[in-house]
């Protein structure tokens, strides 16, 4: 039986005024209102390159354990008694994304993610190259297949098939999981980032992984099988 992980990120977007003045211009003159313009400096961390990953978080299903690699002094992987059944290392972010492309290369898991194609992916794989770190695999291969990379949220759709989309937590409630909502949520990291709660932020991004291999369980023997390993 081969290794299966579910896996989510937590990215601080830079600040606002640490952007540079023509990036600035252009983000604003791609804003389509008045309401969007408002709404882009509190949103950096949703854009390509203007945001700082600081926990990314990974859950062995088979083993039901946890992995968060956090943003910190740099330590060895102990356990972390934050959250049962999990470990805990701590890094620079260059030593979390290095440390996360060799488990990704040297396990060849297949990977589980809600919208890790439209979010987390992507925005892995861009950061790794910003900071010279080669990524050991392409998380956006063939839509269609699931073998590599099964992106929930896209099951979900049928691969686009059905435009609505739903969060996390709605199909945890639909599918009897526990919901992963707690004290944060994404739209409140770059604060508690600020704040120096690191910490919450990590077990936030442990509750999300752990919620996304529970609904994995629950559609694997029918809702899956549907669709191209």
């Amino acid at each position: 039986m081969g290794t299966t992980i579910a896996y989510d990120i937590e990215v601080a977007g830079f600040a606002w005024e640490e952007v540079d003045e023509i990036t600035r211009g252009y983000l604003m003159n791609r804003a389509r209102d008045e309401q969007e313009r408002e709404a882009v400096p509190d949103r950096t961390a949703l854009i390509p390159g203007l945001g700082k990953i600081i926990a990314i978080g990974m859950w062995n299903i088979e083993k039901d354990r946890g992995f968060v690699l956090l943003e910190g002094e740099t330590a060895e992987q102990k356990e972390w008694e934050r959250v049962p059944h999990s470990d805990i290392y701590r890094g620079t972010e260059e030593e979390l994304l290095v440390r996360f492309w060799e488990i990704v290369d040297r396990k060849k898991p297949q990977l589980v993610s809600f919208n890790g194609r439209g979010y987390d992916g992507p925005i892995l794989m861009i950061r790794s190259a910003q900071l010279g770190v080669k990524p050991s695999v392409n998380l956006l291969g063939y839509r269609y297949a699931i073998g590599q990379h099964c992106d929930l949220s896209e099951i979900f759709t049928f691969m686009g098939a059905w435009r609505e989309r739903y969060s996390l937590d709605y199909w945890c409630r639909r599918f009897d999981v526990e919901s992963p909502k707690g004290s944060i949520d994404g739209s409140q990291v770059a604060r508690a980032y600020r704040e120096g709660r690191i910490e919450e932020i990590g077990e936030y991004c442990l509750r999300d992984v752990r919620a996304t291999g529970e609904l994995y369980h629950k559609v694997k023997e029918t809702l899956l099988p549907l669709f191209k390993s």
